[in-house]
C-alpha cells in the first residue's frame, strides 16, 4: 500500500472513532450506568438453539435488565415551551392598505403530549382586524392566551390573521402539559 493512502485510512479511523465517541457523549451513553443498551442475540450451536433477548432491535432497558425504560427528555418534562412553534407571515393587506400577518401556533410535542394554558408574550399585541378571543387575546401587557387556555392536541395548529402597520414579535412565556 502506497503511504498516502494509508495516511487516508488512519485518518477516515480516526475521524470514525471521534464521531462516535462524540455522538455516544451527547447522546448519553458514555455513563452513568442509569441506562444501557441491549441488543438481541440469537445463539445457534448445532443442535442447540438458544435465545438471549427477543426482538433485533435496540432497546433501552434498566439496570436489573427486565423492564424497559422510555427515553426521558432532556429535563425529564413530558413537554416544554420548545414543543410550541409559532410561525409568522406576511399576507394581503386590508383593502385600507393596513398590512396583515398570518399566525400559526403548533403543537409539535415529540412524545405526543397535549399543552394548555398556552401564554405568549406579546406586548401591545392589538389588531385591526377582528381575531376570535376563543383562538388568541390578550389579557394584559405581554400575555396572551391561545386556544382559550384548552389543550392544543398533539399535531394540531391555530391559525389567525391580524391586521396592523408592523409584526409583532410573539414568544412562549409559559405552557401546562396535559
Amino acid at each position: 500500500m502506497e503511504p498516502r493512502s494509508v495516511r487516508r485510512i488512519v485518518v477516515f479511523v480516526t475521524i470514525t472513532v471521534f464521531s462516535l465517541a462524540l455522538l455516544a457523549v451527547l447522546t448519553g451513553f458514555g455513563g452513568g450506568g442509569t441506562l444501557t443498551v441491549a441488543m438481541a442475540v440469537s445463539v445457534t450451536r448445532g443442535s442447540e438453539k438458544g435465545t438471549v433477548a427477543s426482538s433485533h432491535r435496540k432497546l433501552l432497558t434498566s439496570d436489573n435488565g427486565n423492564e424497559r425504560v422510555e427515553p426521558n427528555r432532556i429535563w425529564g418534562e413530558k413537554c416544554s415551551k420548545s414543543d410550541i412553534v409559532i410561525n409568522q407571515g406576511p399576507t394581503a393587506p386590508l383593502p385600507s392598505g393596513i398590512p396583515t400577518y398570518t399566525v400559526e401556533i403548533m403543537n409539535m410535542c415529540v412524545s405526543g403530549c397535549d399543552i394548555s394554558k398556552i401564554h405568549l408574550r406579546c406586548g401591545w399585541f392589538s389588531s385591526a382586524r377582528l381575531i376570535n378571543p376563543k383562538l388568541f387575546k390578550r389579557l394584559r401587557y405581554n400575555d396572551c392566551l391561545v386556544n382559550d387556555g384548552r389543550p392544543l392536541i398533539n399535531g394540531a395548529t391555530i391559525s389567525f390573521q391580524y391586521a396592523n402597520t408592523f409584526l409583532y414579535p410573539l414568544s412562549v412565556s409559559s405552557v401546562v402539559c396535559v
